[in-house]
């Protein structure tokens, strides 16, 4: 795994549990408007240097005052060792909450049947005509489609959210993302927030 951050504490990141979050290095988007920029490149040798040991010796030590871990990214689909790292987190008796953008429904398929996780929450950034736009890269939304599929058939928390960028996103997009889910699935919208400058 290649780690590129740890929160040690949050409220908000799982409702309801007490969780760290750690960050994977890596992802195969490159939206425009991300947070998390650094963590786009799939190696950095700062993130060589905080890999999965320390991520679990961090929450074997915080056993009983953290009750999950929040996997986000970058994309953690895109990880080789994700399913053996997941394993061990579900050892330590930690639920497992999974942030992705559902490019890649055979590892999300994997992981839901080795019941590796409790939570998923899928970015949808756009309506499937303009998504190469909002991702930065052409992408074939049919296994965004079936990614939104098998996350709404597996039985466990879901959530399905949208960052409303102005200039990028209008309200019709917003109501052609809704289309785009089926009627009752979990969706939030959450405005973008611009990132502080770095001092």
């Amino acid at each position: 795994m290649q780690i590129g951050g740890l929160v040690p504490f949050t409220l908000s990141d799982f409702p309801g549990e007490i969780a760290a979050t750690c960050f994977v290095q890596g992802c195969n988007f490159s939206c425009p408007f991300c947070h998390n920029r650094p963590l786009i490149p799939r190696s950095s040798p700062e993130a060589a240097e905080a890999g999965t040991e320390k991520i679990l010796s961090f929450l074997s030590r915080r056993k009983g005052k953290v009750t999950a871990l929040v996997v986000s990214g970058g994309e953690p689909t895109l990880q080789q060792d994700l399913d053996d790292f997941l394993e061990q987190v579900k050892a330590l008796g930690l639920k497992v909450k999974l942030d992705t953008n559902g490019s890649r429904p055979k590892v999300l398929k994997r992981l839901l049947e080795k019941d590796l996780l409790d939570f998923v929450a899928m970015d949808v950034k756009a309506p499937w005509e303009k998504y190469h736009v909002l991702a930065g890269r052409p992408v074939d939304t049919g296994v965004l489609e079936q990614s939104v599929k098998l996350i709404l058939d597996c039985g466990i928390r879901c959530l399905f959210r949208t960052t409303f960028v102005p200039g990028l996103l209008d309200h019709e997009d917003i109501e052609k993302i809704r289309g785009i889910l089926p009627s009752g699935a979990p969706y939030r919208v959450q405005p973008y927030v611009k990132p502080a400058l770095a001092a």
